[in-house]
């Protein structure tokens, strides 16, 4: 009796792990891409706010070619100055629409304190472009 209760269990550890470990998401291919960052060449948005109020900010960006599509923004340091970059992904096949278009994100800002801030995205190798806000 133990060795039929002990092959039942055995047997249905066995099927189980079976039926785990037969998924279907190998059979996807991921899509290859790219990412690289992209230079602004304007932000857009108000000059003045208050404590805890979001703020929304147009940021238009320049990309290698058509095909390419915002990722996300994320932080940058040139020399001693920190700011802000947006990066462009970019698919791994050849792109036919080689003429790209100035292409424009949202970026959301928010402040707890009062003051002056500047908002820095990444305008070359070399330097930022700013947008200052004040904080009521």
């Amino acid at each position: 009796m133990k060795s039929f209760r002990l092959k039942s269990v055995l047997v249905v550890l066995f099927l189980s792990i079976a039926f785990v470990s037969c998924n279907n998401d190998d059979d996807e291919k991921p899509v290859n891409q790219n990412t690289k960052a992209a230079l602004v060449t304007e932000i857009k948005g108000p000059a003045t706010g208050k404590v805890n109020d979001e703020l929304s900010y147009e940021v238009m960006y320049i990309v290698d070619n058509a095909c390419a599509e915002f990722d996300k923004i994320s932080e940058v340091t040139i020399g001693t100055e920190k700011g802000l970059q947006v990066i462009a992904k970019y698919p791994s096949e050849v792109c036919t629409q080689q003429v790209p278009e100035p292409k424009k994100t949202v970026y959301k800002f928010k402040s707890t304190v009062k003051g002056t801030f500047e908002i820095k995205f990444k305008k070359s190798e070399t330097e930022f472009l700013t947008q200052k806000v004040v904080i009521e």
